[in-house]
C-alpha cells in the first residue's frame, strides 16, 4: 500500500476512532487494490469455475 493511500485512508475516519477500526480499513482498502490489480491483469476466474471447486468441498 503507498503511503498516499494509507494517509487518505486515515483522513476519510472520524476524529476519534479505535486503532482496530484503523487496521481493519487499512486491510480492507489493500484487499480491493489487489483484487482490483488482479483484474486488470486479467487474473479472474469465471463464476462457474467457482462454483465447481466449491461443489468439491
Amino acid at each position: 500500500m503507498k503511503r498516499d493511500k494509507a494517509i487518505e485512508t486515515i483522513k476519510e475516519l472520524p476524529s476519534e476512532f479505535d486503532l482496530d477500526d484503523l487496521i481493519e480499513r487499512l486491510v480492507f482498502v489493500e484487499k480491493v487494490e489487489k483484487g482490483l490489480k488482479q483484474l486488470d491483469e486479467g487474473k479472474t476466474i469465471t463464476h462457474d469455475v467457482v462454483k465447481k471447486i466449491t461443489k468439491k468441498w
